[in-house]
Formats: structure tokens, C-alpha cells, sequence
């Protein structure tokens, strides 16, 4: 099943809430980022070597599946000509917001990861960590080819699908109980509403398989030139075993 309107809602009502992972970049953030070192994280804790994008200014970049306000502005600060495509109208709303408070110019785009239509052509699409709410990522690839320039190059998060190999709640008390297969689909109980009072709905997520993730790049027409390894931090109990994130550097030859 495709939960593509179910997700749409759920990152609208996420938009509203204050949790670590969706908070909007800060004045100080987007100050330092204005001098030329924009923290760009699309993954959990580590920001992405400064090389991968060290020269953002003059640049169009997409920010793709990027709403809440994070690394659109940052870029903008940082110079760039920036789009942020989101399918969440509220999520986009934020990366409004911040460029209004921060005197920012940029562009918001609502609409799916698999179908940019006709946007770009842009010098670098960066994808934060987003594609295990994507039921298939071949399409997304496909599409960020296209919108790049020859030489362009692509930014993109992603979790280990080892996450999702695990009994949930078990592993929420440090049990691991190998649940699931890979590919895998976290179904939420669509049957339920919520309102303003209740805890955001959570979306459908998917455990895509190593070779849909790095291989569909490839597939693709991509040149992959770099990946490094991130963790979700804290107390978790499969990041202290093993890296549970990939992020990796593309171009377009």
C-alpha cells in the first residue's frame, strides 16, 4: 500500500510539534551560515564534510523532501539559489517562516519526491534523510538525475535498512528480536484520527534494500564519489552496534 496522503498528513501535523529532530535552524545557525559554513546534516548527528558543497553561493539547489526550515535556509545564508520541494504544506510553511524572520530569499515547492515535473535544472539536489517514508525510491533517483545539470551532483541521507530488521518495541527496551524482512513496510493504524491535543500521528515508514538505496543510484546514471556512516546518538541501543545511517556523494557525469 502506498501511504503517500497518509504520510502528507502526518508531516503536516509533525510540522507543529517541538521535538529534537524538527526544530528550524536558528538565528545563530543561519548568522554562521551567512559566513560561509552552513552545518548541513541529512543524516542524525554529523554535518556533511565541508568539500562535498564548499562553494554553495550562486548555486541552485534543491532541497528535496527538505521542508521544516533546516538546511534550505542555510543554504540560502549561505548564498544559495535555493528550492525546497516538500509534499507537507506545513513543513514548507517553516522553511517560509524562517526566511522571514532571518531575511532570507527562497522558493517552495509542494510536491512528491518521484515526480519533480518541471523543475530545474539545478547544480546540486540534496536529500536529508527522508526516502523511509517513500514506498519506492527508483523513482526518486530517476527524477533527480534529470533535474540536475551535467556535472551536478547529489547530496542524500539514508537509514541502514538494518533498522528496520528488529521487533520495534522490543528494541526500544534494548531487546533484539529479528522481526521483519527487508524490504519492509511499518504500516501506522491509518484507522485512527487525531487532533490538535493528541501526539502527531506517526507516518508509514520503508526499509528499502542496500541495492534500491545505493544501487538504484547507480542505476540511475550516478557516479557515486564518497559515503560516510552516521548513529542516531544518545541512548540507542542498535547505534552503540552499529551505524545505522548511510549518506552518500553523487554526481551526474
Amino acid at each position: 500500500m502506498d501511504h503517500t496522503n497518509f504520510n502528507r498528513q502526518a508531516w503536516d501535523a509533525i510540522a507543529a510539534s517541538a521535538t529534537q529532530w524538527f526544530i528550524p535552524a536558528s538565528s545563530a545557525e543561519i548568522a554562521h551560515a551567512r559566513r560561509g559554513y552552513p552545518a548541513i546534516k541529512v543524516t542524525a548527528t554529523k554535518n556533511i564534510p565541508a568539500h562535498w558543497l564548499s562553494q554553495p553561493a550562486g548555486l541552485r539547489v534543491l532541497c528535496l523532501a527538505g521542508g521544516g526550515g533546516h538546511q534550505g535556509p542555510l543554504l540560502a545564508a549561505a548564498g544559495a539559489q535555493v528550492t525546497v520541494a516538500d509534499f507537507s504544506s506545513e513543513q514548507l510553511a517553516i522553511d517560509r517562516q524562517v526566511a522571514e524572520r532571518e531575511g532570507l530569499t527562497l522558493e517552495t515547492v509542494q510536491v512528491d519526491m518521484r515526480d519533480l515535473g518541471d523543475l530545474g535544472p539545478f547544480d546540486c539536489v540534496l536529500n536529508p534523510c527522508s526516502l523511509n517514508f517513500c514506498p519506492n525510491v527508483i523513482p526518486v533517483w530517476q527524477e533527480a538525475f534529470r533535474v540536475l545539470k551535467p556535472g551536478g551532483i547529489l547530496i542524500t541521507g539514508f537509514i541502514n535498512p538494518i533498522n528496520y530488521l528488529f521487533d520495534n518495541e522490543l528494541l526500544l527496551a534494548k531487546k533484539f528480536v529479528v522481526r521483519n524482512v527487508i524490504p519492509h513496510t511499518e504500516s501506522p493504524d491509518v484507522s485512527g484520527t487525531s487532533t490538535p491535543t493528541t501526539i502527531p500521528p506517526t507516518p508509514a515508514e520503508y526499509g528499502h534494500t542496500l541495492q534500491d538505496l545505493v544501487g538504484g543510484q547507480l542505476q540511475a546514471g550516478f557516479q557515486i564519489q564518497e559515503l560516510f556512516e552516521d548513529r542516531w546518538g544518545g541512548t540507542d541501543a542498535l547505534s552503540k552496534r552499529i551505524a545505522v545511517f548511510l549518506a552518500t556523494l553523487a554526481i551526474k557525469p
